[in-house]
């Protein structure tokens, strides 16, 4: 992944600037690469750009239900099945 230098911001920098850096990120919809000791540590992103990840995290989960789900199925033998009439009066 390439980083804009002017996108790196060290930890103690942002800890002067963060409502600038904050209100920056909102305008412009590009995200901060906050490091710490020459390590990047963390990123700042625009929020919108948040729920998009989150729900393509939901929706990677959702498909690997879906896969074990299928699975599942393909094993699956109807003749084996137990009723529940039949668990109840045991």
């Amino acid at each position: 992944m390439l980083v804009e230098t002017a996108q790196i911001m060290p930890i103690t920098q942002l800890q002067k600037t963060l409502t600038q850096t904050v209100r920056k990120i909102s305008e412009d919809h590009k995200p901060v690469f906050i490091m710490k000791n020459n390590i990047m540590e963390a990123v700042m992103i625009p929020f919108e750009r948040y729920e998009k990840l989150s729900k393509l995290e939901e929706f990677e989960e959702h498909k690997e239900i879906f896969s074990m789900v299928q699975e599942r199925m393909s094993h699956y033998d109807a003749s084996k099945s137990v009723g529940w009439s039949s668990l109840r009066d045991e």
